[in-house]
């Protein structure tokens, strides 16, 4: 009887060149990140110590709630009579001791009576300061102003 025949061998395996990586080029720096000071009044600043991260400007400060009840905005008239309603968003600039240095409107309420009625407002309130520190310091607020006929 002839030999059996040795089991059929796989063919070798074909040697691929190893992959060769491909270089990544180093990550990019992080870009500088830009703050814009929340103070529009010049601060002494304090002996150098570590900076303390810079809190976002929309939480920083509050309105006082008996300002904000005393100087209520005033519903313009002719926004009344029209039936118009519409919420401003104002950014306050405050200094240390709480009092607005500065209103401007982030979004309008697309009425201007309402915005310049919400801005006069806002110009009588009295804020509680930003604390940083252990120190109040000057800073901004953002603060909605609705106008809603049905109160």
């Amino acid at each position: 009887p002839p030999p059996p025949e040795p089991p059929e061998e796989p063919p070798p395996p074909r040697t691929l060149a190893p992959p060769t990586p491909t270089p990544l080029p180093p990550p990019p720096e992080d870009p500088p990140i830009i703050v814009d000071d929340p103070s529009p009044i010049d601060v002494p600043a304090p002996p150098p110590s570590p900076p303390a991260p810079p809190a976002p400007a929309n939480t920083i400060g509050s309105v006082d709630a008996s300002s904000r009840a005393m100087n209520p905005p005033r519903y313009p008239p002719a926004a009344v009579r029209s039936g118009i309603e519409g919420t401003v968003i104002l950014i306050i600039s405050i200094d240390a001791q709480g009092n607005v240095l500065d209103v401007e409107v982030e979004r309008s309420s697309r009425n201007r009576d309402l915005d310049r009625s919400a801005i006069e407002a806002a110009r009588r309130w009295r804020f509680n300061p930003a604390v940083q520190n252990g120190q109040q310091v000057a800073s901004r607020v953002r603060v909605p102003v609705d106008f809603n006929l049905d109160r």
